[in-house]
């Protein structure tokens, strides 16, 4: 099996967050969506899709979920392969866009391809950094604003806002752990099964 490094940063937000992962090369663009769904920490309640370049590209090559692929440059992703996708999209680089109404757009960058190490579960989240924003905050603006309340205590919002999200956030320091193991849990579900003899 071979495995090619990725290395995957949501756009417009600060601090960084971004997720570097190991992942097999033949694996499908409908299942990287999931593990970049774990891996992010995201709920995986929007729709998405996988964009050869920008996602709003006139003429761009998107790969999209397989019951919404309705014009002749949307492609479903259950079809593609990462390495298909990345060898089509080129030079202009692959796009992950999730949510269409927060638009959360995550460039994806792919380092080496090798094979795979013996025993070792793939895919693997290897790094981790930057916390995600939460879902249905109004996209990098609406985020902007809840970490500036979020970080004080003294903003009038600041209580109301932290009830919704459901105690304090840290922009800096994710769960690394708590995303590993939901990227882990994945990996074992999808793992192979031995044949019995």
């Amino acid at each position: 099996m071979q495995i090619t490094e990725i290395t995957v940063t949501l756009e417009y937000v600060e601090p960084k967050v971004c997720r570097r992962l190991e992942v097999p090369a033949d694996i499908s663009l409908d299942r990287l969506h999931l593990i970049l769904q774990a891996a992010f920490g995201w709920h995986n309640a929007h729709l998405y899709q996988f964009c050869a370049g920008e996602p709003y590209e006139m003429g761009a090559e998107r790969w999209v979920m397989p019951d919404f692929a309705d014009s002749p440059e949307e492609l479903p992703a259950d079809k593609t392969t990462l390495a298909q996708a990345t060898a089509k999209a080129g030079a202009s680089g692959l796009t992950y866009l999730y949510d269409f109404g927060d638009d959360w757009m995550h460039r994806i960058k792919t380092g080496q391809t090798g094979n795979a190490e013996p025993g070792q579960i793939y895919p693997k989240l290897t790094d981790v950094s930057g916390t995600c924003p939460p879902e249905d905050i109004g996209g990098p603006p609406g985020y902007e604003t809840f970490a500036e309340v979020m970080a004080d205590p003294k903003h009038t919002e600041h209580e109301d806002l932290k009830e919704w999200y459901g105690g304090n956030f840290d922009p800096i320091t994710p769960d690394a752990d708590e995303l590993r193991f939901q990227v882990l849990k994945l990996a074992k579900q999808w793992k192979p099964k031995k044949a019995v003899n």
